[in-house]
């Protein structure tokens, strides 16, 4: 699965880590279900410092399709609830 987190990259990410990167989306849902700014800002860090460290980033140069688009770090609880589906932000899983 080719993951994009805005304004940075493209990373790879093997099909054995979708579960770990589904816990931590989870994580993320409840915080942006109950409003919570400080819990929203730290499970958004924490799934993105997951895809960059589970996954392998793609060269610049290497233009591929990405499967899910992640929002960056300076996102607010706002603009993800407008990104969030029932399944948050990685859907079918």
């Amino acid at each position: 699965m080719i993951m994009r987190i805005l304004g940075e990259g493209q990373y790879e990410i093997a099909e054995q880590h979708l579960t770990r990167l589904n816990q931590l989306d989870s994580a993320l849902q409840s915080a942006a279900d109950a409003g919570d700014e400080t819990e929203f800002a730290s499970a958004l860090s924490a799934l993105l410092d997951a895809v960059r460290s589970l996954g392998t980033p793609l060269p610049d140069e290497r233009i591929t399709p990405s499967d899910l688009v992640l929002p960056d770090e300076d996102t607010t609880l706002r603009q993800v609830r407008e990104l969030l589906s029932d399944d948050g932000l990685i859907p079918g899983r």
